[in-house]
């Protein structure tokens, strides 16, 4: 069994397909799923999306949606997640984080304007007892620094990608760290070696999907720009990214399947009650 602990199966890719999508998931051996929204106006509909498959959702503003977000999108973060209080499926505050790759985002205003919705974000985690779901990129140091000065419930640095002392700090503070489809690349040294490196305990298994498609979904841009179509990432990819961990780290499928949903569950306690 697997669990993709975090999938944007809300997207407009999925809109087609989304239950036979689902199903194939299933097939494949991943029984649940975690949809982080982005924005509050998709709080409600994501939610219900994520009920309906009997799947798990978390509630927040992710970064590269910060421009158009106001603090006021957090009180609604607030009033949502105190609503949905009792609901199961409810399971953490995310996707919430800093992004320090583009370079719009990085500096002046807009940084300190991301900073805010990030430091408000976890204020509301911290209130609701919530663990977050973290987006961390070339921003892992400023995400610590907040987690340290206002605390959270743990939670998942998703889509990990930072130096080994730097993930050390964040399992320091009971987070664990979400390992997806670049793994898969064979020129992705520092990230397989951090997979390799870390305890087995420290790692969730995620796709990310539609984004960050594993090596065997995805073409270069050349290739895309000949009419070469790329494959469309889904949660179905997850038990096949994870034997690429299995072989990276010697061990069986089985055991990696069983550690991240292990992982997982301590990570996001609310999953235990929907599997």
């Amino acid at each position: 069994m697997f669990i993709d602990t975090h999938c944007h199966l809300d997207a407009a890719e999925f809109a087609p397909d989304r239950r036979a999508m689902r199903e194939r998931a299933r097939a494949a051996g991943v029984h649940l799923c975690v949809w982080p929204a982005v924005q509050a106006q998709d709080f409600e509909r994501l939610g219900a999306q994520a009920r309906a498959h009997g799947d798990a959702y978390a509630l927040g503003i992710h970064p590269l949606y910060s421009a158009q977000a106001s603090l006021a999108d957090v009180t609604a973060l607030a009033n949502a997640v105190q609503a949905q209080s009792a609901d199961p499926h409810l399971v953490a505050v995310g996707e919430i984080g800093l992004d320090a790759f583009v370079p719009q985002l990085r500096n002046g205003d807009a940084w300190e304007h991301q900073v805010a919705l990030y430091r408000a974000q976890l204020k509301v985690a911290k209130r609701a007892g919530l663990p977050v779901i973290l987006h961390v990129r070339r921003s892992a140091d400023a995400l610590l620094k907040g987690l340290r000065e206002i605390g959270a419930h743990g939670g998942i640095a998703h889509a990990f990608n930072g130096s080994l002392q730097q993930a050390q700090a964040f399992l320091d503070l009971g987070f664990k760290l979400g390992f997806g489809g670049a793994l898969t690349f064979e020129r992705a040294l520092q990230l397989r070696r951090l997979a390799t490196e870390l305890p087995l305990e420290a790692l969730v298994l995620e796709t990310d999907a539609p984004d960050i498609p594993p090596a065997w979904c995805y073409q270069p841009a050349q290739a895309r720009a000949a009419g070469h179509a790329q494959g469309r990432n889904e949660p179905a990819e997850l038990p096949r990214i994870a034997a690429v961990l299995a072989q990276l780290r010697g061990i069986s499928l089985e055991a990696v399947a069983e550690s991240s949903c292990r992982q997982a569950c301590e990570a996001l306690p609310r999953l235990k009650s929907l599997l």
